[in-house]
């Protein structure tokens, strides 16, 4: 099975980023990957995980802003 190439991180998008976690996750439900391709495909997945978080957090940061519930008024920007 081909390796998916690795992206950097500051360059994936959330859309990207849950995309590739979820096909990712659809292969290691299949079971069809050996041992070493399994946890080279957990540590990938944590990290597409972290970045959708931070994404999200990013975004609720922000509508708290906009809404006025944040003692916080910075501007957003996209990371």
């Amino acid at each position: 099975m081909p390796k998916a190439p690795v992206t950097a991180p500051a360059s994936l998008t959330y859309e990207a980023a849950l995309q590739e976690l979820e096909a990712l996750v659809a292969r290691v439900e299949s079971g069809q990957l050996p041992l070493d391709e399994l946890l080279v495909g957990y540590q990938r997945g944590a990290e597409l995980l972290k970045i959708c978080r931070d994404r999200l957090q990013a975004v609720e940061q922000q509508i708290k802003v906009l809404d006025g519930k944040s003692d916080e008024a910075k501007p957003w920007t996209q990371e």
